[in-house]
């Protein structure tokens, strides 16, 4: 690993032990709180990525993941591998409803196409390579565009060690900047997904709830060429052996122990600026909220009589009830806090200091007030646009993103729009490919009609004079009329034929601009003038992120000045977190104390036999004859389900390895507690905890409800 440069934020050395999401090459820096806290590993160890434990940790590109084996086995979130279940699944198979098992290395499935596995690599400070002093002289989409040149001039040399992804992450609203260097396992195998009446037990009920008794986990397979190489599917590919692999803990965890989470932490916002915060919490979420139970009511509606289009959208929907309820909980902890009272304060303090000093004004003075005007446009400009998209075709994207790919083909690869180089062409092959797996039409238009209403409603300065014109929408047009406009655009094209769809790859411009096909005429029409908003985003963009990374290198010098460390907001890169496994004084909404642990006696007192508790018969039956073998906790006296911990995690965590005090895999991260998820923006110790699915019930279901003994051999419990 390349020698990397410590941030800013390292300067200081206070931290706490439960709030967090360090990257590993800032563990150093928190040493005796990880050591005090318990645990028995070197935290300098946890900062070589190619070593244990961290070499053992990936990602899939939205969820986290870890290798368990030294044949490629990757344990994950159940909910992480959901679409892969389902896009194998039909009515007649339903491997969502049943589970499934490969018994065999030929008897796994592919994932859902583009699926990923990530091995990070490197991390390798590369501020002063992006924010060159040219750069540092731009502004707007100059800016921009000088940043993203550095960017993919930087990747492209990076990429040139074939089987590697590489990419560029910012750091503190754009004050610091990584590069990242990935092995891409584009070969990933289903091999064990448990039922849903396991996997996904109580749902959308539970979602976010405790007490909790949801086995939500799963596997996949990385594969390989015969030489070792990343590859494409094939046959002939062999199980990727990783360098290093977690070992299952031998002893179960207990109240009060060492725990630690390594992950891809999504995203957080506790640098937020307060505008920020109101705009969000007053707005945003809210209208995000009304959204997503329209867009559920009317999936279950358009679905209810289809068992394939039930089953398409089956992913979609777990996906939209998660952050629904993950939004309303939000809502509810910040009507009942003073965060936005405490964020306006601590802006006003952080203002207050910079103005105290000649030259510290100077230095951040004019950014600061800046950067507020600058995040007031951006949220007027989502505002007027929240309806936009949704009212969008989803073959309309498709022939949007085709006709992209075509123009920007027609340039140097280094010229490109990032998402349309080289590089990305294999994953969107695979997703225009994959449409159908996940559309209905019928589905497809309601949706869009429902969106589409509300939108045409908008004053017409408020309207994309663009998507106006290329849809027919007009002024005043009644539900009735909108849906005759749609009628005629889904009904004038062909894209929703798989081979139809896919011979627009490589076609180009001038058989664009020559079809007849009722999508792919909306998109050329829309294309120059959606270039032109596109700059327009990135002028703003390029304003925003100067006077950003001006604001954050002000609140770090404000807080090192107090002796605390800053971590950066997550963002998708390998983060660490630590604490310990504890329940909690108090419930929520005045209920009593939260036990740390669950147990399958919970499952039984849940199980209805349908719906979203519906238990296999044969996990019911094993717990009524304490069939628990070697898993069965001596104090609780049955096999634990899930346990809560003081942990600092956030959406991408999913499928996140949970580890003892010696490194040594004890379950799988998955969830937080409703009352607690406002952490994204304002962490809360009192409140804060995260659920784990225990190991010891994920190895007892494998051995004595679903038989997996090849698994359990491979991974050295059996």
């Amino acid at each position: 690993m390349k020698k990397i440069l410590l941030p800013l934020a390292l300067l200081s050395t206070v931290a706490h032990a439960d709030e967090g999401m360090w990257m590993p090459q800032q563990l150093p820096q928190v040493a005796k709180q990880l050591k005090a806290a318990g645990l028995k590993l070197d935290p300098a160890a946890l900062t070589k990525l190619t070593e244990f434990p961290m070499g053992a940790i990936v990602s899939l590109g939205g969820c986290s993941a870890s290798f368990v084996s030294p044949q490629g086995l990757v344990a994950t979130n159940h909910h992480c591998v959901y679409n892969s279940v389902a896009v194998n699944s039909t009515p007649e198979r339903d491997l969502l409803a049943n589970g499934f098992l490969a018994k065999t290395f030929a008897e796994e499935l592919p994932a859902s196409p583009g699926s990923r596995i990530f091995v990070t690599k490197e991390v390798t400070n590369v501020s002063d390579k992006i924010i060159t002093a040219d750069v540092a002289r731009l502004a707007g989409k100059a800016r921009v565009d000088a940043m993203e040149k550095n960017m993919k001039s930087m990747v492209a040399e990076c990429e040139k060690d074939a089987g590697h992804r590489c990419n560029v992450a910012s750091y503190y609203g754009g004050l610091e900047f990584y590069l990242i260097k990935q092995l891409e396992i584009r070969d990933v195998r289903l091999v064990h997904a448990p039922p849903s009446g396991v996997g996904k037990f109580g749902g959308d009920t539970d979602n976010w709830m405790w007490p909790r008794h949801t086995g939500d986990y799963g596997f996949y397979r990385g594969y390989v060429s015969k030489d070792g190489k990343a590859a494409d599917f094939s046959k002939d590919n062999i199980p990727y052996v990783p360098k290093h692999h977690l070992k299952i803990a031998k002893e179960g965890v207990k109240e009060g122990d060492f725990i630690m989470v390594l992950g891809y932490p999504g995203r957080t916002n506790r640098h937020r600026l307060p505008s920020e915060v109101a705009f969000t919490f007053d707005w945003n979420y809210p209208a995000f909220v009304q959204a997503s139970q329209e867009t559920l009511q009317i999936i279950d509606r358009e679905t209810k009589n289809d068992p394939d289009a039930k089953l398409k959208y089956a992913g979609q929907v777990a996906n939209v009830n998660n952050y629904y309820k993950n939004r309303k909980g939000m809502l509810t902890s910040y009507e009942n806090s003073d965060f936005l009272a405490r964020k306006t304060r601590e802006h006003a303090d952080l203002k207050a200091w910079i103005n105290s000093n000649a030259a510290r004004k100077k230095e951040f003075g004019a950014d600061i007030e800046e950067v507020e005007k600058l995040i007031a446009q951006r949220d007027a400009d989502t505002k007027r646009d929240f309806f936009l998209t949704s009212s969008s075709p989803r073959l309309l994207r498709t022939a949007r993103e085709l006709y992209r790919l075509s123009n920007e083909t027609t340039k140097a690869n280094v010229e490109r729009k990032a998402g349309y180089q080289e590089r990305d062409l294999p994953r969107f092959q695979a997703g225009v490919a994959a449409v159908d797996r996940t559309y209905a039409e019928q589905v497809d238009k309601a949706l869009v009609l429902n969106s589409l209403v509300k939108y045409a409603a908008q004053p017409k300065a408020q309207r994309s004079a663009n998507f106006d014109a290329a849809m027919g929408i007009n002024d005043g047009m009644t539900e009735a009329q909108l849906k005759a406009v749609l009628d005629k655009m889904y009904a004038g094209s062909q894209l929703a034929d798989k081979a139809a769809r896919t011979a627009w790859l490589g076609k180009k411009p001038e058989d664009f601009k020559a079809s007849n096909d009722s999508f792919i005429k909306a998109a050329v029409a829309m294309y120059d003038q959606g270039l032109k908003s596109e700059a327009e985003d990135e002028e703003l963009a390029g304003k925003i992120q100067q006077a950003y990374a001006s604001y954050m290198k002000a609140k770090i010098a404000y807080m090192t000045s107090k002796g605390q460390a800053v971590y950066p907001d997550a963002n998708s890169t390998l983060r660490a977190t630590f604490g310990k496994v504890a329940g909690r004084a108090h419930g929520a909404d005045g209920t009593g104390a939260w036990t740390a642990f669950t147990t399958v006696k919970g499952v039984v007192a849940k199980a209805t036999g349908e719906g979203e508790f519906n238990a296999p018969a044969a996990q019911l039956a094993a717990i009524k004859a304490k069939d628990f073998g070697k898993y069965v906790d001596p104090k609780l006296k049955s096999v634990p389900v899930n346990y809560l911990a003081t942990l600092d995690i956030t959406g991408g965590n999913s499928g996140s390895a949970a580890l003892n005090a010696k490194g040594e895999f004890i379950g799988l991260a998955f969830d937080g507690t409703l009352d607690s998820i406002i952490s994204d923006w304002d962490f809360n110790k009192e409140n804060t905890r995260d659920i784990q699915v225990d190991v010891r019930y994920m190895l007892w279901n494998m051995k004595h409800v679903d038989k997996a003994d090849n698994l359990l051999r491979e991974m050295n419990v059996q």
